[in-house]
Parts: C-alpha cells; structure tokens; sequence
C-alpha cells in the first residue's frame, strides 16, 4: 500500500524500499494556507527529497538549501502534507544586482498521505538545509504479537 504518494506529474517518482509497502513520490503542487510565506501562483523550485520506510513509519529528507527556519512553512490538511520554504538571498544595499540566474525563489513540494500514516504525530527538524520529517505510522497499521494461548 503507498503511504506517501506524489501530486502533479513534473518528477519521476522517488525511490521505495524493495518490499514495495510505501511509494514514495512528490512533486511540487502549491495548496498553501492563509499567512503563508508566498502565493500559490509564484513559480517555485521542487526540493529533492528521500523517502526511508521501516516498521515505525517513514523518514523524509527534504533539501531545502538557503532557506532560513523562519521561512519554512509546514500544513498538514487532511491527507495533504504541504512544504513550503522561501529562500533569502542577501544583497548589501549599496550594489545593484545586473544579472541574476536564481529568479525563483521559493521551495514548494505536496505530498499525500495515506490512512496507514499518522499525520498528528509528525516531528519536524530543520539543519543545515536539510528539512527531516519523522511520520510515524498509526496504530492500526503497526506490526503487533499476537499471544498464542495453550489449550
């Protein structure tokens, strides 16, 4: 069953443990909220992001270079985890850019989430440009022991 699947078709989907219990996959669609860091119509870049399985939930690692964690904005609704960072690119006041080639500057990427994950629980770390994501998955869906009674 897919835990994470991607929304849009602008990237090849990302790479999942052979034992095929989660795809995962992303792309860059721009759902955003209210007080936001930017507008859903701004062209944004699609951060590269690895997604690990294990029997707990999954682990996702976004690259998100030159954004600053109060730029960084994060919104889960309902099944949709919404990433969205804006770069900070500083210019000293008295020089005039003439060409720029970074004219993008925001990072945006929209994953769903499947049933089997528990989106309540999500713990978010942010070092060195490198967003980690911890989901862990819902009970229901946690490997369990069944206790075997004799007879």
């Amino acid at each position: 069953m897919n835990n994470l699947t991607r929304n849009g078709n602008d990237q090849a989907p990302a790479k999942a443990p052979a034992n095929g219990s989660a795809a995962a996959s992303a792309a860059h669609a721009g759902a955003t909220s209210e007080g936001a860091l930017a507008s859903r119509d701004l062209p944004a870049m699609t951060p590269p992001v690895d997604v690990i399985e294990d029997a707990s939930g999954i682990t996702l690692y976004a690259d998100m270079p030159g954004v600053p964690r109060d730029k960084l904005s994060l919104k889960v609704e309902g099944d949709q985890l919404d990433i969205e960072g804006e770069l900070t690119i500083p210019v000293p006041a008295d020089i005039a850019v003439t060409y720029a080639e970074m004219n993008r500057t925001l990072y945006r990427r929209t994953f769903t989430l499947s049933k089997e994950l528990d989106a309540e629980k999500i713990a978010a770390e942010f070092n060195n440009g490198v967003l980690t994501l911890r989901i862990p998955k819902a009970a229901h869906a946690q490997p369990r022991r069944i206790a075997i009674q004799a007879s």
